[in-house]
């Protein structure tokens, strides 16, 4: 009655409308699915029809009282699917986009409605669409389409679409095609010829096309100038070649691509299938000297024509999108960055199991560079769910491209932008030493110990970077990584006699000392001579503002005394600070974060581990008060208090390793961060260690079951059946004797039920439907019970939500074989890139 009367009274309020069919569900709230006899389900189903057809009545009315509300149109498209044909629900999107072809997040829903209906989706179709929607938003955003406005916020939105049509080419196999959108793109945003600046895009598009089809370098290639430099050649008459080019290129074609020829013919074409993925995904481009005609090209798939990438093109003028779009192409390659996906594409482009993977390196618990394992992976790794394969590094011409593309780019930047590209590039290199370690590839590490200690000499020998403390950091922990620890103290000490007197004002500084100090932490057995340690030294002389001067071997106890108040007087200052500037200053915040986390290791090493908590306990109590709880959607970066809680709970983690310490604090801290940043996987990784190892699974149990009811987040999903998975591990350990036998006397408790449901739940989420790795892992889970039809029916299930995901396809093959011809038709059918044709195989195994 009441929400009748509300909607009678105010026809115009949507939200309104929205309880009233919301509270439909309300009606119909089932009891527990044991309660219910079998007549009683008969007339349940005929009933939720009743009450599907009640809401699109209600729908009906509320959309002739507000006939240009998106939100109602869609809550009516989303019911009629239970309804209608496919064909009629098509058109109805159709109709939707035409009325409004200014909104991107509709754009959105409309591109991820073509790519997961499996009755009509090919690739080709919704790359189409792609390119439709991003040309469309082009056109509302520089002012040609007159009948829209541009609404706020398109530019980052056409961005984020941009990227996400990447990551749909990359899951299709088509990878020379996203990486060529990405070369498009940049070249069309950073080398755009001046006279052309003032045209609509549609007009920069015409002229960028006889650049691309000239068969000129493009960015990251071999002698790559840029689309300027070439429009500037062509009103010259062209370019004039003087020396013929050198021949030093191998060739890398002719390798054995069958490994052995005694395997399966699944396992053969899945190998070749994998190395091709990993080779191949640089776009084919027709030699300099010999005239370029397409015959040459052994597959013409790998060529990609303008058509392919032109009205996906879109003008970037803000500085900091532009500089997102260089570091997405970075991370796409698989660089390290700092740079996220929107949540929205984010789970649709998560296909790669890295994320829930929890072994931790073997670098220091307090120091390891959190690397974003973001769950996407990277171009050319198509790696299977069941062999462990992991491929490092890409191959050498891919490593050369990644190289031309940091040359090419870094001169077109300046300040703090061109300071983050060296570090990602230095980091880079960090990247592959942690690997090979943990790996425990001697020869590999040295080489790459060389290549990397090289790269940060050179960007350190450059005007620019001289001063940079952030490098010399990252060059000093490179040393400290590959052992040579007197080397890299002898860089520290170097680096922090640059900052002078006024080193802990500045939050570089402030962080230098602080990874040193925990570098140096990590090498304390126990607690007992911590007061006399280089770490301490560290930390004291950063708050004595003189000069510093390497460690003798001795700290007085007057200085470290003069150092707590310094320390504690700044902390506080620094938090006054943010708390009255309103805006969130990146570098402000840095600082506190530098301040907090050098105050909390002094405390700790000096006084102990309480009045380290103490000191954090204030902080975050303060900033909780600031900072009004969940991210917002947009935000890339991490919180003060996300940053600060992190170094909180590496401290515990780093005490419990070196003494006895209970467990309540650090899972009080990681329940308490968890609640306000669910979509953190660092946390959800310190959780599952704890976790794992406790009997009692109830508390654990309880708690993913409240987060993940608050929460859009997926994040709790996948750990929370990770954490039933180990669990499964551990107790089939214990039951299994050393004969292999399995003992039946403890009881198979229902675990196995418990993480069908996990995953049925996650995959009826709006976000888990379409989340590749959520449908991979709930496929392996099946198959390793030995259930093969119903492994299959999962497959089948996986598709009709992601039939764009060629890791799908491949993990069937793994699992099922005997079908790899049906599966290789449904994958041609469907347009996804197939690099092996089973009839060239055939014919490589007859030979």
């Amino acid at each position: 009655e009441e929400y009748n009367c509300k909607v009678r009274e105010n026809p115009r309020d949507v939200k309104a409308w929205m309880d009233l069919v919301s509270f439909q569900d309300e009606l119909m709230r089932h009891p527990s699915c044991y309660a219910i006899s079998e007549g009683e389900r008969e007339t349940r189903k005929k009933s939720s029809k009743l009450i599907l057809e009640k809401k699109l009545a209600i729908l009906e009315r509320a959309i002739e009282n507000n006939p240009n509300e998106v939100d109602l149109k869609l809550a009516r498209l989303k019911l009629c699917i239970e309804f209608w044909e496919p064909s009629a629900v098509v058109k109805e999107w159709q109709k939707l986009i035409f009325l409004h072809p200014n909104n991107p997040a509709l754009w959105q829903k409309y591109l991820l409605f073509c790519q997961s209906q499996f009755s009509t989706f090919t690739v080709s179709k919704t790359h189409g669409c792609y390119g439709k929607c991003l040309s469309t938003l082009s056109a509302v955003y520089d002012g040609s389409m007159v009948s829209h406005p541009a609404l706020p916020g398109t530019e980052e939105a056409m961005l984020a679409i941009f990227l996400q049509q990447c990551h749909f080419l990359r899951q299709a196999g088509h990878s020379e095609k996203a990486v060529s959108l990405f070369q498009a793109l940049l070249d069309f945003t950073f080398f755009k010829p001046d006279n052309v600046k003032d045209l609509p895009t549609r007009g920069q598009r015409e002229f960028f096309e006889p650049f691309w089809d000239s068969g000129e370098p493009r960015v990251g290639e071999k002698g790559a100038k840029g689309w300027k430099a070439w429009m500037h050649q062509q009103e010259k008459g062209g370019w004039v070649l003087i020396n013929p080019p050198d021949e030093d290129e191998e060739d890398v074609e002719d390798e054995e691509e069958i490994k052995d020829r005694s395997l399966p013919k699944w396992r053969n074409w899945l190998g070749m299938e994998r190395s091709r993925e990993a080779r191949h995904w640089l776009p084919w481009r027709p030699e300099k000297n010999k005239k370029p005609s397409l015959e040459d090209c052994e597959d013409p798939e790998r060529q990609v024509l303008f058509d392919d990438l032109g009205p996906s093109l879109i003008r970037l003028s803000s500085p900091e999108l532009q500089f997102q779009l260089l570091s997405s192409f970075l991370q796409f390659l698989g660089v390290p960055c700092t740079c996220r996906l929107l949540p929205s594409s984010f789970y649709i482009a998560m296909d790669e199991n890295n994320s829930v993977d929890n072994e931790y390196n073997n670098q220091g618990i307090l120091t390891s560079l959190d690397m974003p394992f973001f769950g996407v992976s990277n171009i050319g790794h198509m790696d299977s769910m069941v062999q462990g394969e992991k491929h490092v590094t890409h191959t050498k011409e891919e490593e050369q491209f990644i190289q031309n593309l940091f040359h090419m780019m870094l001169p077109l930047f300046s300040g703090q932008d061109r300071s983050n590209l060296c570090i990602f590039w230095l980091q880079y290199e960090i990247t592959k030493v942690t690997q090979y370690l943990k790996m425990g590839k001697k020869k590999k590490l040295k080489l790459q110990g060389k290549k990397g200690k090289k790269l940060a000499k050179n960007l350190l020998k450059t005007p620019d970077n001289r001063n940079n403390v952030s490098l010399w950091q990252l060059y000093a922990y490179l040393e400290w990584l590959l052992g040579n620890i007197e080397d890299a103290r002898k860089v520290f000490d170097t680096s922090l006699g640059m900052a002078g007197i006024s080193g802990i004002q500045n939050p570089q500084f402030c962080h230098l000392s602080l990874l040193y100090a925990k570098l140096e932490a990590e090498l304390l057995i126990n607690l007992e001579g911590a007061v006399e340690s280089r770490a301490t030294y560290i930390l004291t002389k950063l708050a004595e503002r003189g000069h510093y001067v390497p460690y003798n071997g001795q700290v007085s106890s007057v200085n470290v005394l003069k150092a707590r108040k310094t320390y504690e007087h700044l902390v506080q200052d620094c938090l006054t600070e943010n708390l009255t500037s309103n805006q969130e200053h990146a570098s402000g915040s840095s600082h506190l974060i530098g301040l907090v986390g050098c105050y909390t290791l002094f405390q700790y090493l000096t006084l102990g581990i309480d009045s380290a908590m103490s000191v954090y306990c204030q902080v975050a109590q303060k900033l909780k008060d600031m900072d009004p709880g969940q991210r917002l959607n947009g935000q890339h970066f991490t919180t003060p208090l996300e940053a600060l809680s992190l170094m909180h709970v590496s401290l515990l983690r780093f005490h419990m390793k070196i003494s006895v310490y209970p467990l309540t604090p650090l899972r009080e801290v990681l329940l308490e961060v968890l609640k306000r940043y669910p979509s953190n996987q660092s946390f959800w990784r310190s959780y599952i260690q704890i976790h794992s190892k406790s009997h009692n699974a109830s508390k654990a149990r309880r708690f993913f079951d409240a987060i993940t009811r608050t929460t859009q987040s997926l994040e709790p999903w996948l750990f929370a059946v990770q954490l039933e998975q180990m669990r499964k591990k551990l107790i089939e350990r214990v039951q299994r004797e050393p004969t292999g036998d399995v003992y039946a006397t403890i009881p198979e408790i229902g675990l196995t039920n418990r993480i069908k449901a996990l995953f049925e739940h996650a995959i009826q989420t709006e976000n888990g439907a379409h989340c590749p790795l959520l449908w991979r892992l709930y496929i392996c889970f099946m198959v390793s019970l030995g259930d093969k039809a119903k492994s299959k029916g999962i497959f089948y299930r996986a598709l009709q939500n992601c039939p764009w995901t060629k890791v799908l396809y491949m993990d069937a093959i793994e699992y099922f074989p005997d079908e790899l011809q049906e599966f290789l038709d449904l994958m041609s059918e469907k347009e996804l890139r197939v690099r092996v044709p089973i009839e060239e195989l055939e014919l490589l195994l007859e030979d």
